[in-house]
């Protein structure tokens, strides 16, 4: 690998920082092009501005912010100095921007620590250059099909870029076939997460991302479900089957909307656990975190602390008060994750309006076909749960997203199209009822900020 001068370093840094302080005082991010610049200049500079760190990286499909927040928060709240993308700019030039960004002018880090969150497909080109410590895998669904291809494919990305960090620690979730048949053929020292006990439904019908054997294409079986494929899967043919995890729910104890109570197993130990976010998949975020967190060598009792206390990432269950009127907002991209969502707001024990944006740009993927494999008659369906009194669609694709909700049983008269989001907002302002908005990620970015502005809250790249 070619190496980086001294003279590249500092105009590389220097350009960076200049175009992200430009851009912000437009009142974009920068989170991406500056990244881009600085490797204009030297290639490799993200190399150089990650030398000497500790750092954790997190990937898969879902979760990925999230777990990303509870380390972050868990690292910071110990009193350690801690980098992270917060923004969510997960590519090669987003993690170059915020370490570069983040480095002093001849290129060394100004923090020890670093959360990197990575997307799936950039893995195999950052993990090289930043030389993590330990990577934490998630889940694999099917996402963006238009770009990443089928689900396997995205397992092989994965897999690439661990190929290249032999001596990284590698937290894989047990309970997801695809995540787990990682450890394949890779010398990294392996811990698996999961949970050891049922938690839901227990339905059936969402394993299609990983119904047969990564191994000898035989149908897996299980001794329980989670949701979608994930659980204690075994391959009657082959043998291949879930992993003892080394940390593990091994208790519920309560799954509210303020939050889930359960029982953790941390090694030998077991340890009551209070999870300040709400939903099934954040129990998984929490002990992906434990796990990864523990791994890096810190304490098990600083991150119990912490998850106590976890605020959402932006636009994941992210909470606003708009002028008394409860907003929430939840970020689905895909079957798996928009399921999850669904059946969070139909827990409900209390009237509500939904709200769903949908586009179908570049950072969205084109095909939004994947909104038929979701489960939206979990809302729409007034006879299945009544508490949705009001449903709105907005985004560049709200037609199509009017259609799906017609077949999911809404009558057209329920459902009422609001294209311009200062619009969406005055009529979420006069909601009688807490609206739910679930949107996709451009849609979530838009009305993030017109939310934010008027509540007062933080741009997404603060976090």
């Amino acid at each position: 690998m070619k190496k980086t001068n001294l003279i590249q370093t500092i105009i590389a840094v220097a350009a960076c920082k200049a175009a992200r302080s430009l851009m912000r005082l437009r009142g974009s991010g920068g989170t991406a092009l500056p990244g881009k610049v600085a490797m204009a200049v030297a290639k490799n500079i993200l190399e150089v501005t990650s030398a000497g760190m500790e750092i954790i990286v997190v990937t898969g499909t879902n979760g990925k912010t999230t777990t990303s927040r509870m380390l972050e928060h868990a690292i910071t709240e110990s009193g350690r100095e801690c980098l992270a993308n917060k923004s969510g700019a997960n590519l090669l030039s987003g993690v170059t921007a915020e370490l570069t960004c983040n480095a002093t002018w001849t290129g060394k880090p100004k923090t020890h620590y670093a959360v990197i969150e990575c997307d799936e497909g950039a893995l195999k080109q950052v993990v090289p250059l930043i030389h993590p410590k330990v990577i934490v895998v998630t889940n694999l669904f099917r996402d963006q099909l238009d770009r990443y291809g089928e689900i396997t494919h995205t397992r092989d990305e994965i897999k690439k870029g661990i190929d290249q960090v032999p001596e990284t620690t590698i937290c894989l979730n047990a309970d997801d076939s695809l995540v787990s048949s990682l450890t394949f053929g890779i010398p990294n020292k392996v811990v698996y997460y999961g949970s050891d006990v049922p938690i839901g439904d227990q339905k059936d019908d969402g394993i299609s991302d990983a119904k047969y054997c990564i191994r000898c294409g035989h149908e897996y079986q299980y001794h329980y479900h989670t949701y979608a494929h994930l659980g204690s899967f075994y391959c009657p043919e082959c043998g291949y089957e879930r992993q003892n995890a080394e940390v593990a729910v091994t208790k519920v104890n309560e799954i509210a909307a303020t939050g889930s109570s359960v029982v953790m197993r941390i090694g030998a130990e077991e340890r009551a656990v209070r999870v300040g976010l709400p939903a099934v998949y954040n129990l998984y975020n929490a002990v992906a975190a434990v796990c990864g967190y523990r791994e890096m060598g810190f304490a098990t009792e600083e991150i119990i602390t912490a998850l106590a206390d976890v605020h959402s990432s932006f636009g994941r269950m992210e909470t606003f008060d708009l002028d008394g009127v409860r907003v929430q907002m939840i970020l689905v991209k895909n079957p798996t994750g928009c399921n999850q969502a669904l059946e969070y707001l139909s827990s409900m024990k209390e009237d509500f309006t939904a709200v769903f944006c949908l586009n179908d740009r570049t950072a969205d993927g084109h095909d939004i076909s994947w909104i038929w494999d979701a489960d939206f008659e979990l809302v729409a369906d007034q006879e299945r749960d009544p508490s949705a009194k009001k449903l709105i669609v907005s985004g560049d694709r709200a037609e199509d997203m009017q259609l799906r909700l017609k077949y999911a049983g809404a009558q057209a008269g329920e459902i009422e199209l609001v294209r311009d989001n200062d619009a969406l907002l005055d009529l979420m302002r006069k909601s009688e009822r807490p609206v739910f908005i679930l949107p996709n990620y451009t849609s979530m970015l838009a009305l993030r900020k017109v939310l934010s502005d008027a509540t007062g809250g933080k741009d997404f790249w603060k976090g």
